[in-house]
């Protein structure tokens, strides 16, 4: 479903700005710093109101569009993008629930209008529950307002976020409920713990986020859920922006690794074989082929999540497994990809400071990820055979 009205993405990400941003990831990656210049001109593009609809100032981008465009920025620089990404995460729940009649989340549609960068305060350090828990309290008021405390990591975005969504566990008579609502960064009780000193994605400047009594008004206050997991269309919201636009990080460093695949060994030469190039090599050939396949096999994978999403296609019970199916084989790939690469590359790309060295050390982030590994196959074997049954039940 084309909209021949769109803006297209590379009237936004212009290749000059690309080639700057792709510039600028090998310094900022060895300083450990934020990458402030390629977020203000991310800002000064419009990239960050993309998906908000045109009366808000933004592209109406949905699902494909952004998608796309964060393959392309991770392929300049992988870190820059998943920093930028949990904003954009934001905005694509917001756009996912207003487009099936849910308005819960129109606040954050008119932030980011107004000029608010947007976060994720939703990972804890052993809550393998993710959404369906949490290990942060949430206090009620009697004006209905509430006090989070507890320790949020992975908080992409630190230096430069204004407002954080965040959630936490309120028991309230016999019931427990997972309470979610935003903060503001200047808001009592709302601290960043600067931690961030890490193998990869470094530039993300991913600093943990520690709430002590950290206050919650009624008016942003949007969801009360009971503890475990449920179908309230924001879950699906938030796992389908994040599990989608997440992948297309990796995605994007496939597409980079087969590109650095491809062109490598055309300037190497080989002794033994008279000088010829390693692009003559059939060993040399057949990896850079089998990168190429990774490569395709995500770009249908991405396109039909992405194009599923925007079409509101109904898979039911299956649209969990297809979307952390979809975060798990990006980030597999991507990981494969990058190690092909190394390959067809030569010793010399082993040094550091060498782009593939850093794609290398970014990759192994995808193992960390919600959901990981252990958890998507959860999902699925769920999905397929029922949940795990005690004797007694069999």
């Amino acid at each position: 479903m084309t909209n021949h009205n769109e803006v297209p993405v590379t009237s936004v990400l212009t290749p000059d700005l690309l080639a700057r941003i792709r510039e600028r990831a090998a310094g900022y990656d060895s300083a450990n710093v934020f990458p402030t210049e390629d977020f203000e001109e991310l800002v000064a593009a419009g990239y960050l109101k993309a998906m908000l609809p045109r009366d808000l100032g933004g592209f109406n981008w949905g699902m494909r569009q952004a998608v796309e465009a964060q393959r392309l920025l991770a392929a300049h620089a992988p870190a820059t993008a998943l920093a930028v990404n949990m904003h954009l995460v934001w905005t694509g729940v917001a756009r996912l629930l207003a487009e099936r009649g849910d308005n819960r989340l129109a606040m954050v549609q008119e932030w980011v209008s107004d000029g608010e960068v947007m976060a994720f305060g939703i990972s804890e350090a052993g809550n393998d529950s993710v959404l369906f828990d949490s290990m942060t309290t949430a206090q009620l008021a009697d004006d209905g307002s509430y006090s989070f405390t507890g320790l949020k990591i992975f908080t992409s975005l630190a230096p430069a976020w204004t407002k954080l969504g965040i959630f936490g566990k309120s028991t309230e008579g016999d019931q427990q409920l997972l309470v979610h609502g935003f903060v503001d960064r200047s808001d009592p009780g709302v601290e960043t713990i600067e931690n961030w000193d890490t193998l990869g994605m470094r530039a993300s400047q991913s600093h943990s986020t520690r709430l002590n009594g950290a206050r919650v008004s009624a008016g942003r206050i949007h969801s009360k859920l009971p503890v475990g997991p449920n179908a309230d269309p924001l879950i699906f919201g938030i796992f389908a922006s994040f599990l989608t636009l997440t992948a297309s990080v990796y995605v994007g460093i496939v597409d980079r690794a087969t590109e650095i695949a491809s062109e490598t060994p055309r300037r190497r030469r080989s002794l033994s074989q008279g000088g010829a190039t390693y692009s003559n090599d059939p060993t040399i050939r057949w990896q850079i082929a089998d990168a190429g396949m990774l490569k395709l096999a995500l770009d249908a994978h991405a396109r039909t999540i992405a194009g599923d999403l925007d079409d509101r296609v109904d898979y039911g019970a299956s649209w969990f497994p297809r979307l952390v199916t979809f975060r798990t084989d990006a980030g597999n790939k991507a990981r494969e990809a990058v190690q092909l690469a190394l390959q067809v590359s030569g010793g010399g790309q082993y040094y550091r400071g060498t782009e593939l060295e850093r794609l290398y050390r970014d990759v192994l982030a995808s193992l960390y990820h919600p959901s990981d590994a252990e958890s998507a196959h959860n999902t699925l074997a769920n999905w397929l055979v029922g949940p795990i049954q005690t004797a007694n039940e069999s």
